[in-house]
């Protein structure tokens, strides 16, 4: 009987020693202190330690919802604290950020949302300062994120907005001067903002050609069709990479607002031969991935352009077997003129589309990056028409609704002549309320995609 005791606790995985707040803890660290990405730094440490099921969800969500929340946290811990919280020493100022995220944003009972940060402090931080983050903390509990947000609003309705739903002010300006031109105007910012607090499924993509959506639903056992697009599964849950298909590269993640504005270029009508296509900015090729699977069932080739060698190389990767001829280059000096028949310019941009997948990136980004990247996606804009034929067709796309990264920019380009605008049916007739005019603008309140933005230019003379 002993034997087979023994025998059973030796096949059992070890427990996890180390404390999922420890875990969480040191992954914000590295996003604050070395300037780390949470959504790679994290899956690792994870992996390490040997948490799985319940305990990594916990861990997710505290090291995501702190990072995502920082903005608000810190303002509520300065109320509480009567201090500037950016004083304090950073270890610190997370640790009380990742209870106060416990005590406002999480069903954790207050008294052990308070104990456990302070044990943590003591173990990561210093036993010195374990009284103040107990006070600070015992004052954050005695209200919830409600009263707060009251009690810090200004009756400045974008102040008020940020603060509630954790976003920089100057982003929330920039999506209502998007969301204020549309038919349901401002009252849309609250749900955009609320949007990005709410972790994105998994989206997957059959690739044309190599897989049907119907059978990736059934390798998933359980995946649902994507509402918009003809190749979209939403996965359920788990690993997609150890789906076979996707591992074998029949299908690959993608969000789905992504396939849609990729196949949009390939569904629109053409006049003239179809048989030379280009993603002028490929990387990390995803819709290379979706175009050249479309490509090579029509006969067509699709030259891929990728400035980053690494990024290329995960183009090359995504497009195996495929009719694609992956450059590595900048794409405003790549190509012949007038020579291909379809072009995506899925130009860098702020990002600001997909901060939902990316839980510090709203903190990180300020207005004055957009400096440097309107001018690049407009050269990069033009240089697609440049490689367009006469006729052929310019997709622009950008994971981000911000004015001057999307319509301005197109409208910008179009001043010099030579292009016209196209709307794209293909895209606008499946997807309702993603007209912003004759261009498209996805949000994920909307649509659960990412807020993709596109538009379909046609070359009509020389550039």
């Amino acid at each position: 009987m002993s034997d087979k005791r023994t025998r059973r606790r030796d096949d059992e995985a070890p427990r996890p020693t180390v404390n999922p707040r420890r875990i969480a803890f040191d992954a914000i660290r590295a996003v604050t202190a070395d300037n780390a990405y949470a959504n790679i730094v994290l899956p690792r440490m994870i992996n390490e330690t040997g948490h799985t099921g319940r305990d990594a969800g916990l861990i997710t969500e505290l090291t995501y919802g702190t990072l995502r929340s920082l903005g608000t946290l810190e303002a509520i811990l300065a109320a509480a604290s009567g201090r500037d919280v950016r004083e304090l020493q950073q270890d610190l100022l997370d640790a009380l950020c990742l209870g106060a995220y416990q005590l406002l944003y999480m069903r954790i009972p207050p008294h052990a949302a308070v104990a456990t940060t302070v044990s943590l402090v003591k173990a990561a931080v210093s036993p010195r300062v374990s009284g103040l983050t107990n006070a600070v903390l015992r004052k954050v509990a005695a209200k919830d994120l409600d009263q707060w947000c009251a009690d810090l609003a200004t009756g400045d309705r974008l102040h008020d907005l940020s603060l509630r739903h954790a976003h920089p002010e100057w982003i929330a300006r920039e999506f209502e001067a998007v969301l204020g031109g549309t038919e349901h105007g401002a009252d849309e910012l609250a749900p955009a903002l609320a949007a990005d607090n709410v972790a994105p499924p998994v989206h997957l993509c059959a690739k044309p050609g190599r897989i049907t959506k119907g059978d990736l639903s059934r390798e998933t056992r359980g995946g649902l069709h994507g509402r918009f697009s003809p190749y979209a599964v939403y996965l359920p849950g788990g690993d997609p990479g150890r789906i076979k298909s996707v591992a074998t590269g029949l299908a690959h993640v993608q969000d789905e607002g992504s396939q849609l504005v990729a196949v949009a270029l390939a569904e629109a009508p053409l006049d003239g031969r179809d048989e030379s296509w280009i993603d002028l900015c490929a990387g990390p090729g995803g819709k290379t991935g979706l175009l050249g699977a479309l490509a090579a069932q029509r006969g067509a080739r699709l030259d891929a352009v990728e400035v980053q060698p690494h990024r290329a190389e995960l183009v090359a990767k995504a497009a195996r077997g495929l009719p694609v001829t992956v450059h590595t280059g900048d794409g405003r000096l790549f190509g012949e003129p007038d020579t291909a028949d379809r072009v995506l310019v899925d130009a860098p941009c702020s990002g600001l589309g997909a901060l939902r997948r990316r839980p510090e990136a709203r903190w990180r980004k300020q207005r004055s990056d957009l400096d440097a990247l309107v001018p690049l996606q407009r050269e990069l804009l033009a240089s697609g028409l440049r490689l367009a034929r006469k006729g052929g067709l310019v997709a622009y796309v950008t994971c981000s609704p911000v004015l001057d990264e999307t319509s301005e920019a197109v409208e910008s380009v179009l001043k010099a002549g030579g292009a016209e605008l196209v709307r794209p049916e293909w895209l606008l007739g499946r997807v309702p309320d993603a007209a912003r005019g004759d261009f498209v603008q996805l949000w994920p309140h909307r649509h659960g995609t990412d807020a993709m933005f596109m538009a379909l230019l046609r070359k009509t003379g020389n550039r």
